[in-house]
């Protein structure tokens, strides 16, 4: 083996060698800062505010200043945006503990920029729930959700037998696949700086929204406030990003949606 050769293959190696450890200090800080935000998006949800009033202070002033439609639209977003935040953020957790060690690992990205990773991930999520919002108030304004925010049976069937294919799918797959490999998705998309820390946030943000819509769709299934099927969802969204079978079951979770979806409309 020439010189040359020696030296790509040690190169080729570095590049697909595990990361070095944060230090303590640095890995305390960053787990600790993600189960906060974690347990204040859950906290938000279990003290959900259902109109102005159960707002402190300056924000319920603000908010009774708007009108009341635009201030039920406001309430129902947040409700939506927060939602994410509690269900996805732990998923990705891995993810951002990653990018923390191979960009102190390579020395082209400041500390901080492993905030900017995790908050344009939650940029993408807040994006989904605009949409998740203009969504809800369509489906209510069409009768299809009723005002406990679920729906009725035979919706509800043909929502869980959508996302029961859906997980079967090949895009289920490949948005998973993205998801379940953090090294081997900052090996192919690798930006230096807080502004690539931004973009791989993004991208991986995407990827997230492309596996995950359709479990997130079930929300209006069983309650888009029932905190205990929320909870469901959390985790099963973490064992399929997370586990060593995560692929096997996200397969056979959508087998059992389609099956609970035929039974539902059956019963409808």
């Amino acid at each position: 083996m020439t010189s040359a050769n020696a030296r790509a293959d040690q190169h080729d190696r570095a590049e697909t060698a595990e990361p070095p450890a944060l230090p303590l200090r640095d890995r305390l800080t960053l787990w600790g800062g993600l189960a906060t935000i974690t347990a204040l998006a859950w906290l938000y949800l279990i003290r959900m505010p259902m109109a102005a009033e159960d707002l402190p202070g300056i924000a319920a002033r603000l908010l009774n200043a708007l009108p009341p439609q635009a201030a039920d639209v406001w309430l129902t977003f947040m409700m939506w945006a927060v939602m994410m935040v509690a269900m996805m953020l732990p998923s990705a957790s891995p993810m951002i503990a990653m990018y923390a060690r191979i960009a102190r690992g390579r020395g082209d990205s400041p500390r901080h920029a492993v905030w900017s990773f995790a908050g344009a991930y939650v940029v993408v999520w807040t994006l989904f729930s605009v949409a998740a919002t203009i969504g809800q108030f369509a489906l209510q304004r069409t009768a299809l959700l009723r005002p406990d925010l679920t729906t009725p049976p035979l919706i509800g069937a043909i929502i869980l037998a959508a996302a029961g294919f859906f997980q079967l799918t090949p895009l289920k797959d490949a948005c998973l696949g993205q998801c379940r490999s953090p090294l081997g998705f900052f090996m192919t998309q690798w930006r230096a700086g807080s502004a690539g820390a931004f973009a791989m946030g993004f991208r991986h943000g995407a990827f997230c929204v492309g596996c995950c819509w359709a479990l997130m769709a079930l929300l209006i299934v069983m309650g888009v406030m029932n905190l205990a099927w929320v909870a469901a969802l959390s985790a099963l969204v973490l064992i399929e990003k997370a586990t060593l079978y995560g692929r096997a079951i996200a397969r056979t979770s959508g087998v059992a949606m389609v099956i609970a979806g035929a039974a539902l409309a059956f019963r409808a």
